[in-house]
Order: C-alpha cells, then structure tokens, then sequence
C-alpha cells in the first residue's frame, strides 16, 4: 500500500468506522481515540498490507482496539459515571432512534458489533467472522439471538411507530 491509497484510505473509511465504534462505546471521545489508533496501526503496516483488504483490516483493527479498550475500562469506575436517566422508567416513547439505542445497549458486546457490523455496516457473515474472528456458524447465531432480544424489547413495529 502506498502513502497515497493510505490517505484515500482515511478519507473513505474513517467515518464509517468511527461511527461503528461509537455506536459500539457511545463515547465520542474514546471512539476518536480507538479510530485514531486503528490507523496509526494501519500507518505501521503500511508496507505489508493490501489495498484491496485494507477495509476489513481497518475494521478488525478497530474492533479489537475496542474490545481492549471496553475490557481495560471495565476496571475502572467512578461515582460520577452513574446516570440518574438508568433510574428512571419511560412509557411512551416518540423517537425511534432512542429506542434503537435502548436496544442495542441491551445486547452484549459481542452481539451489539455482529448486528451492527451485519445491519448497519453491511457486512456478510463470512467478512463479520473475519473481522471479529469468530466462525460463520457463530456469527449466524450470535445475530440470531441478538435480533429475538431486540425483537422482545421492541415488540412490534408499529408500535414504536
């Protein structure tokens, strides 16, 4: 890969990934940083990677850095991080997008990055397996799961509608 198709590289790919992380983390801050990182790695691996492939690295890069990071952070905690909206109940919603969000935040990580990595980013099982380094039968059934505990916490679709 050459300096330039590194920089074409960044200019394609940096939104989608950030916005893969951030819906991942939802924190702008860190999803900046974790991005930031999966490119200074890519920028290390210049020479040896393939400009063809280098989407999928990108986003396996990204997603491991994620999962380093959300398990480093899981250590970490203060009083400050507790949110008085997690002790309030809401009946009626009006905004879909929040009530995705909800949703998704009931997943675990695993299912939350197969499912957005599948739903949102367009990703085949064979590409998320790469990525995440599980098998095809796992990702199949990891998205399976994760879309009846969406489907149970949606309900219908008109409903939310």
């Amino acid at each position: 890969m050459t300096v330039t198709e590194y920089n074409s590289c960044v200019n394609q790919y940096a939104d989608g990934v950030f916005r893969f992380i951030l819906k991942n983390i939802k924190d702008e801050d860190k999803a900046k940083d974790i991005v930031q990182d999966a490119f200074e790695k890519l920028w290390i691996k210049l020479t040896d990677i393939d400009a063809v492939t280098v989407k999928s690295y990108l986003f396996t890069i990204a997603y491991n850095t994620m999962l380093d990071t959300i398990r480093r952070d899981k250590f970490v905690g203060d009083f400050e991080s507790v949110k008085d909206k997690n002790f309030i109940t809401y009946n009626n919603y009006n905004d879909v997008k929040e009530i995705l969000n909800e949703a998704l935040s009931r997943l675990n990580d695993i299912q939350r990055a197969v499912i957005l990595l599948r739903d949102y980013e367009g990703y085949n099982y064979n590409e998320i397996g790469k990525i995440t380094g599980l098998s095809e039968s796992q990702v199949k059934v990891y998205i399976y799961r994760a879309r009846i505990i969406l489907k149970e916490y949606i309900g219908n679709l008109y409903q939310v509608i």
